[in-house]
């Protein structure tokens, strides 16, 4: 499990910067989303099954990003472009080996929907919303256990 606090100051908060999507709101969503995940960055590959990365994103969500999203933004293109040596399309492997990278894809996903991100105190929301749009209905996360992994994450019983 990662240290939450170097977490948040040296890969979230930079990273959101340079992408030009950061907000409180958004650092929090994204420290529940990988404790709901991977246990606070404690697997980087699913075990069994297809997700990769600190946020365990399947390929075919990375994939569907870039065409569906990122390659539909010119602006969002010369930032990856720019900032994150993201030059064309991007093998999903990377999510692995590369937490910014990861953390990119991430809040890049979230950014697809229109609706506001949960506010940043409110565990219960970014739980509703993590699972509506991240973890999906069907997914295997439950809202006693991921509120359990991001409380033990933050440090908070």
């Amino acid at each position: 499990m990662f240290n939450v606090s170097q977490f948040e100051e040296f890969i979230l908060t930079p990273t959101l910067s340079l992408l030009q999507k950061y907000s409180r709101d958004a650092v929090e969503l994204l420290i529940f989303t990988c404790a709901a995940e991977s246990n606070g960055g404690t697997f980087i590959r699913q075990i069994e099954g297809p997700a990769l990365g600190i946020y365990q994103m399947e390929p075919a969500t990375h994939q569907d990003i870039f065409i569906n999203y990122i390659h539909k933004n010119s602006s969002l293109m010369s930032i990856l472009g720019l900032n994150f040596q993201c030059n064309g399309f991007i093998d999903a492997e990377r999510m692995v080996y590369d937490i910014r990278y990861a953390t990119v894809m991430a809040r890049l996903h979230y950014s697809r929907f229109p609706e506001p991100l949960p506010n940043k105190n409110n565990i219960e929301g970014m739980f509703k919303y993590y699972k509506k749009y991240f973890n999906s209905p069907l997914g295997k996360s439950t809202k006693a256990e991921s509120i359990k992994k991001y409380k033990s994450f933050k440090g908070k019983s």
